[in-house]
């Protein structure tokens, strides 16, 4: 497009991803949609089996849901992990062992990921980067002295 900066689109994305907690939503999307794809008996037979083969299907539905939620309305993050990590949890009963413990995994690392991720936080900063920070500032206040004198 003419006037439109190459590689703004890229841009506009990673703003949008940071300003929530993309890793672990898709990681839960991705453990429900897994499991779903590791689901082996047909929704005719699970409609006969009952309450127990729905949940089969139910789990990871709504852990595929949750996690999109958890995209993109990232303001409800602490319930959407909640919810997901029990609903994680309970494919173990429900859904081949977890999607054998792939989709399992995958969910319970995404609602823990989503559960501690904490909007506009200041990055961390090392010991030694602190030190280098104060030696330098220390380092232009004695200048700022000489000069002055």
């Amino acid at each position: 497009m003419p006037g439109r900066p190459h590689g703004s689109g890229r841009a506009a994305f990673r703003a949008w991803r940071g300003r929530r907690p993309f890793w672990g939503g898709l990681l839960l999307t991705l453990g429900g949609a897994e499991i779903l794809l590791t689901e082996k008996a047909s929704l005719k037979v699970v409609m006969h089996i009952g309450i127990q083969g729905v949940a089969g299907y139910l789990l990871p539905t709504l852990m595929v849901l949750l996690g999109l939620l958890i995209l993109f309305n990232p303001a409800q993050r602490l319930f959407y992990s909640l919810t997901g990590i029990l609903f994680s949890l309970g494919t173990w009963i429900t859904s081949n062992l977890g999607g054998f413990f792939i989709g399992l995994l995958l969910g319970a690392t995404g609602a823990c990921l989503t559960f501690g991720w904490l909007p506009d936080q200041e990055p961390r900063v090392s010991r030694r980067q602190r030190r280098e920070r104060a030696k330098v500032l220390a380092g232009d206040a004695g200048q700022g002295v000489e000069k002055a004198a």
